[in-house]
Formats: C-alpha cells, structure tokens, sequence
C-alpha cells in the first residue's frame, strides 16, 4: 500500500471494525491506500470472543502509518453502546469527520444444533448481530443530524453477512442465524437512512481468515504459486469501492465477493403462486404446495457443503 493521499477515497474518514487482523485488516489497509483517514477497531480477542495478547489494531496503525498514511487505533467493545459511541467519536475527534462505516467484527462458537448451548448463542449475536446494530445506529444518529443541520453526508455503511447468513451452514446455527440478520439490518437501514445521504449496502465474502482457515481448510489453503484465491485483499477492493464517492446511487444490495470474483446476491422474492380466492382445506393447501414446489427452482445447497 502507499499513503499518498491520493485515491477514491481521497479525504474521507472510515471507520473499520474487527480490523486488526483477517477481513478488516486487509479493508482498512486497502482504504489507506485510496486515500482515507481511517479508524482502526480490534478488541484483540481470541476466534472464540476472549481477550487476546497484544494490540493488533495498532500494529494496524502503525503499518498504515509507516507507508504515509493516516490512522487512528480503538479498542473498544463495539457490541456495548458506550463502546460503539466512543468509536464514531475516535473518528470526529481524531479526523473531525466520518464518512465510512465497516461493520466486519466477529467471531465463530461452532456447534452443532443439539450442541449449541444458549452461552454460544448469545455470545455469537452480541458479537456479530449487536456489533453491527450499535455502530450504525451511532453512526445513523451522527449523519442524521448532520443532515437536518444543513450539512447533508455522502456517507456509506457496508455490513459483513456471509453465504452461512444467505444459505445456512451446517454446525453454524448461531453464526447463520446472525449473518442473516445482518442481511435484514442492512435493508432497513437503507431504505430509513437514505434521505439523509446514507447508503448501505452488505457483501458476503469469502477468504482466507482465522474464522475459515481451520473450517474449511482444504479449500482456504494458499497455493504455492499463482493467484491466491482466498487471499482477503481479494475482498477488499468492493468494500472501498462501496465506501467511496464513486459508489453513488449504490443501496441496498448484497454482493456476493471471492478471489476474483463479484456477484449481485438476489435474495427472497415472489415466485410460483397458486390463489384460490378462499380459504384452503389443509389437504388442498398441501396439494397446491406439492404443485407449487415442482415448478419452482431448487434451494442451493448449504454453504460449504
């Protein structure tokens, strides 16, 4: 990366969750490189939630700084609304703007369903489902006001679902159930946040981090020549793009991103319908369903399967 000012995102301020290593270490360096004053968040915990040694987000920091750029380390619990509050105000007080939000942190408790305990469950939706909630409603709060003071933002939010969130993923009910949601945030909140110059929109990524690298090994193993597939960076390109000016117009939506790949995520929508203009018997309710399935297009299988 350079730290030359130049770049889509030249003078704005992004805020990164969950930056410190993986995903959001690979979306705040890509960010620094376009040019954007960008906050680094990472509680340092461990894949499983528990405090870690050391501060990645500031190892973060410091190689943003060390290449001529600008950033700024939080290391607060973002899942805790005095936490989220404070991380908008690293970036006001800090840059004295803020015009991006990436929502990325998290962390895995895999079980199997008859397995997961109501602590695992818990723990994954503060993390991933309540840490994407409050920032963006600190956030929202902040470029709402601006607007009604004049001051109308060009702001962006990207969320961080995943294809377990859109397809379901066997032995991550907590983790799906939570990246689903995430989907469900961010289309409210574009459509609510929209007149006040905020886009929002959610990618599904999937790459090589401390969450996948020992759950689907096989597949996020890096090659020892050629393209590194499952390389995050890979990833990191649409969330500047999706954070930057550039983007305009852009809401909404769910894209789907791998190595070099790029795809419009089409979610729930209308499709074979039977009437009867009156209330079913359940047998006739199960015979027109029975009709119905048949010409409908099969569910993809789970992801990762």
């Amino acid at each position: 990366m350079t730290g030359t000012g130049d770049g889509i995102c030249r003078g704005r301020v992004v805020v990164v969750t969950g930056a410190g290593r993986g995903l959001g270490r690979a979306h705040a360096l890509a960010y620094a490189a376009e040019g954007a004053k960008v906050v680094v968040n990472d509680l340092g915990v461990g894949l499983d939630g528990k405090p870690g040694a050391g501060s990645p987000a500031q190892q973060v920091v410091d190689e943003i700084r060390a290449a001529g750029g600008e950033a700024v380390a939080h290391g607060g619990d973002i899942a805790t609304s005095e936490g989220a509050a404070s991380l908008v105000a690293a970036a006001l007080d800090t840059f004295g703007r803020l015009d991006t939000l990436v929502n990325n942190a998290g962390f895995l408790r895999d079980r199997m369903l008859v397995n997961l305990d109501e602590d695992d469950w818990d723990a994954v939706m503060r993390v991933h489902l309540k840490g994407h909630f409050l920032p963006l409603r600190h956030a929202a709060a902040h470029w709402r006001a601006e607007a009604k003071a004049g001051r109308r933002p060009d702001a962006r939010v990207v969320n961080t679902s995943s294809g377990a969130g859109l397809l379901g993923s066997v032995g991550q009910g907590n983790y799906s159930a939570a990246k689903a949601g995430i989907v469900g945030l961010t289309l409210v909140a574009a459509a609510e946040m929209g007149r006040y110059g905020v886009q929002v929109n959610a990618i599904a990524p999937a790459a090589r981090t401390r969450m996948t690298e020992a759950t689907f090994a096989e597949t996020m193993a890096a090659p020892e020549n050629g393209f590194d597939a499952m390389a995050p960076e890979n990833v990191s390109p649409l969330v500047v793009w999706l954070g930057s000016s550039a983007s305009a117009g852009v809401t909404g939506r769910v894209f789907g991103a791998e190595a070099g790949r790029i795809t419009v995520m089409e979610g729930w929508r209308p499709g074979p319908t039977a009437d009867k203009g009156a209330r079913w018997t359940p047998a006739e309710a199960g015979e027109a369903t029975l009709k119905l399935l048949a010409e409908s297009e099969p569910p993809q299988p789970v992801y990762g399967a």
